[in-house]
C-alpha cells in the first residue's frame, strides 16, 4: 500500500460504510464536484503564427477541410510541433478531421507529436464523448513511454486544459486507462492531482480501478480506494457494491460483505444477480453451504433467476465438502430450471467425483457434456486423469493424455501431478520419479503435494536414498518440506543407521533456511532404542 501514502489515505477500516443517515447527499454520478480551495486552473498560451507558418497552418488547414490528402501529403515535409498544434486548435470542432489529422501526421511526420499535441488530441476526443479512442492513445504512448512520462502528460493535459475549452472527462480517461493497464501508482497520482484542481473521476473509472486491484489479490488496498471514494463523495453503484462484497469475502470477512447487501436497499439499489452470486460464493468458501442455499432459494422472492455463475458456486461448495450426492441434486435442479451447465459446472464434478476416487462417475458427466456441445478443456482431462490414477488405473489415464494432443490441448502442472499420483498409488516409486523429471523437461513445476507423494512412496518402499533425492529436488527450488514427511525420511535413516546422512540433510536444510517450524531433529532420530545406542556410540567417538 505504499503509493497510497502519498495520497494520504486513512489506514483501513473495520466497516466499508457509515451509517446513511450519516453521510451527506452525494453529489449527481458523473458530474464535477467542488473541494475546498481547489488550485486555480493554470493556463499556459501558444504563440501565434506568423509569416511562413501561418501561410502553412492556413494552406493545410484548407487541404484539411476539403479532404484533399493528395495536396496535404506534399507539405508534410514541412511540418513541425508548432504547426501540428495549431492546425489542431483550427479544426478541434470537429473530432473526426482532428484524429485523422493526428493520424496523419504519425505516419508522415512521427517527431511532430509532442506532450503538446498529444494532450490536444485527447481533450478534443474527450470532449466529443470519444473515450475508447482516447483510451487507445492513451495506451499506445504510455506503453512505450518513460517513467517520468505519466507525470509529464498530466502537467501537458492540465496547461492545455483551457487552451481546448477542455472537460474533466480528460482526467477521467487518463485515471482508467492507468486502471486497466494495472498502473495503480500513476492511477493513484493521477487521483490525488486530479483532487487538488477540483475533479474526480467518475464512478466507472473508480469501478475499473477496483476490479483491477481485486483481480491481483489486493483487496486492502480495493477497499481502502472504495473508503477514500465516500470521503470524496463520489456516488457508488451496484456494481461497486458488489465490488467490494466480493473484497470483503475474500478477505474472509463475512459478515462484512452481509453488512454491505443489507445496505445497498437503505442507499437506493437493488441487489443484482451477480449480488447474490457473490454472497453466495463467499458462504460456500466459508463452508456455510445452508446459508448459500438460503440465499439462492430467496432470489425468486425478489424477482432474480439464479444463472449458471449461481449453481456453480454452490455445486462447487458442496464438492468441497465431499456432498456429492448433494452437489448431484443442484445439478439437476439447474438444468430443471433451464440453466445450461458450463465447462465449469461439470469441470466441478468431475473433478469432485474424481477426488472420491469415483472415476466410473466423472467419465459418465465427461460422455454427457461431449453430448451437449459444452467443449472439455485441461482441465477437464486433468479431472479424469487424476480419478483414473486415484483408483490405479494408470494405462487408462495414459490413454486420456494421448487424447490431450488431438484436442490440441497442452499438459500442465496438474496433469503430471496426477500422473505421478498413479504411479504413487501402485508404489511405482522410479516411475513416478521418472514422470516428475518429464514434468521439469516440460517447464511445469511441481507443488509440495506432488513432492510429498514422492517421497511417501520412496519410504513406503523402503527407499530412503529416493526419498532424501526427491528432498533435495525441493531444496534446490527453495521449498520447505512438510515437517511429517521430514520425521518419516529421518526416521527411515536411522533404521538403517544412515545417522550421518541424515544429520548432513538436516544440517543442508538449515544453512538454506528451510527447516520446518517446530521440528526436533534429536526427537525424531533419537526416539528409537537402536538410535538411542547410537547416538551414544557417535558421542564416546566425539
Amino acid at each position: 500500500m505504499n503509493f497510497f501514502r502519498f495520497c494520504r489515505f486513512s489506514t483501513l477500516l473495520e466497516s466499508p460504510m457509515k451509517n446513511p443517515n450519516s453521510v451527506k447527499p452525494p453529489f449527481p454520478q458523473n458530474s464535477v464536484k467542488s473541494i475546498r480551495n481547489p488550485l486555480p486552473l493554470p493556463h499556459r498560451t501558444i504563440a501565434h503564427p506568423n509569416g511562413q507558418d501561418l501561410d502553412f497552418v492556413n494552406v493545410a488547414h484548407s487541404h484539411l477541410v476539403h479532404s484533399d490528402w493528395v495536396k496535404l501529403d506534399s507539405l508534410s515535409d514541412g511540418l513541425t510541433p508548432f504547426r501540428t498544434k495549431h492546425i489542431l486548435l483550427k479544426i478541434q470542432k470537429d473530432h473526426v478531421l482532428s484524429l485523422e489529422f493526428f493520424n496523419w501526421v504519425e505516419s508522415q511526420k512521427p517527431n511532430s507529436h509532442t506532450l503538446e499535441t498529444y494532450s490536444m488530441i485527447l481533450h478534443i476526443l474527450t470532449n466529443n464523448s470519444k473515450f475508447k479512442s482516447a483510451e487507445s492513445i492513451l495506451k499506445k504512448i504510455l506503453v512505450s513511454s518513460s517513467l517520468d512520462f505519466p507525470s509529464k502528460l498530466f502537467e501537458a493535459i492540465l496547461y492545455s486544459y483551457r487552451l481546448c475549452d477542455s472537460s474533466p472527462r480528460v482526467f477521467d480517461s487518463l485515471f482508467k486507462t492507468y486502471a486497466h493497464m494495472k498502473k495503480f501508482g500513476n492511477a493513484t497520482e493521477t487521483f490525488c492531482r486530479m483532487k487538488e484542481y477540483g475533479f474526480f473521476p467518475t464512478v466507472e473509472s473508480c469501478n475499473a480501478y477496483m476490479s483491477s486491484l481485486i483481480n491481483l489479490h489486493r483487496m486492502d488496498i480495493a477497499l481502502a480506494f472504495y473508503r477514500e471514494m465516500r470521503r470524496d463523495r463520489i456516488s457508488p453503484n451496484v456494481y461497486t457494491l458488489n465490488m467490494v462484497m466480493c473484497a470483503f469475502c475474500k478477505s474472509g470477512k463475512l459478515e462484512k460483505a452481509v453488512e454491505v447487501f443489507r445496505e445497498m436497499e437503505s442507499m437506493g439499489f437493488s441487489p443484482n444477480v451477480a449480488s447474490y452470486n457473490t454472497l453466495i460464493a463467499g458462504h460456500c468458501n466459508m463452508g456455510l453451504l445452508s446459508s448459500a442455499m438460503k440465499l439462492k432459494n430467496s432470489m425468486g422472492r425478489n424477482g432474480l433467476h439464479p444463472n449458471a455463475v449461481t449453481f456453480n458456486a454452490l455445486i462447487h461448495g458442496l464438492c468441497k465438502e465431499g456432498k456429492l450426492h448433494e452437489a448431484n441434486k443442484v445439478f439437476t435442479e439447474m438444468k430443471a430450471m433451464d440453466v445450461a451447465p458450463n465447462t465449469v459446472t461439470y469441470n466441478t464434478l468431475i473433478n469432485g467425483y474424481s477426488q472420491v476416487g469415483n472415476g466410473e462417475m466423472g467419465h459418465k458427466l465427461f460422455e454427457e457434456m461431449s453430448r451437449n456441445g459444452v467443449k472439455a478443456d485441461i482441465l477437464t482431462y486433468n479431472a479424469l486423469i487424476l480419478g483414473l490414477c486415484k483408483e490405479g488405473k494408470t494405462k487408462k489415464a495414459a490413454y486420456l493424455v494421448k487424447e490431450l494432443d488431438k484436442e490440441k490441448l497442452v499438459p500442465n502442472s496438474s496433469t503430471f501431478s496426477a500422473l505421478i499420483c498413479g504411479q504413487c498409488v501402485r508404489r511405482n516409486s522410479e516411475r513416478a520419479f521418472q514422470l516428475y523429471r518429464s514434468m521439469i523437461r516440460s517447464g511445469c513445476h511441481p507443488n509440495d503435494h506432488t513432492f510429498k507423494m514422492l517421497i511417501s512412496t520412496f519410504c513406503k518402499n523402503e527407499d530412503f536414498d529416493g526419498a532424501v533425492q526427491v528432498l533435495r529436488e525441493m531444496f534446490e527450488r527453495s521449498m520447505t518440506p512438510d515437517s511429517g514427511i521430514l520425521s518419516e525420511v529421518c526416521t527411515g535413516l536411522c533404521r538403517y543407521e544412515k545417522h550421518e546422512l541424515a544429520m548432513k540433510l538436516c544440517d543442508e536444510m538449515t544453512v538454506r533456511r528451510l527447516m520446518p517450524g517446530g521440528f526436533d531433529i534429536s526427537k525424531t532420530m533419537y526416539s528409537r532404542p537402536e538410535c538411542v545406542d547410537k547416538e551414544m556410540e557417535m558421542t564416546c567417538k566425539d
